[in-house]
């Protein structure tokens, strides 16, 4: 977790190992609008502790499900940020593409259900509101 920008470099660097046929990087942006309303900026807020505690579980349980994974990365921003900004990355690193494809769908997937972060978005004529948790359970968030 932090406010700084993340680094595509750094978290692929993180994933890498000599053991990896695969790297796979999972890159959420700020995109320009939401249901074909123009958004200029997202927020985010995180219960900091317990999120990592969450991506902390994430890993483990890609280890249980998927042993041959041998790296997994999970970094996510807070605070205000710019269209075409990186919201989230996570990478997973592993000696076979498909358990490396799978592992980090399920990382995003999980994150985005139980990591206490949550997401408020900025409209170009000036107003906010904040994404509902439970919004991610019935659409692609």
């Amino acid at each position: 977790m932090t406010f700084a920008p993340l680094s595509l470099d750094r978290v692929y660097t993180l994933a890498d190992d000599a053991a990896n046929g695969a790297v796979v990087v999972m890159s959420g942006t700020v995109r320009n609008q939401t249901d074909g309303k123009p958004v200029v900026a997202l927020e985010y807020q995180a219960y900091e502790a317990m999120a990592l505690n969450v991506f902390r579980q994430i890993a483990a349980d890609i280890r249980n499900q998927w042993p041959d994974v041998n790296r997994v990365v999970i970094h996510h921003r807070t605070g205000r940020l710019k269209i075409g900004e990186i919201s989230v990355l996570v990478a997973v690193g592993c000696p076979h593409r498909s358990e490396a494809f799978a592992a980090c769908k399920y990382a995003i997937d999980t994150l985005k259900h139980n990591a206490p972060i949550w997401k408020k978005e900025w409209w170009s004529d000036g107003s906010s509101s904040w994404v509902s948790i439970g919004a991610c359970e019935q659409v692609d968030c």
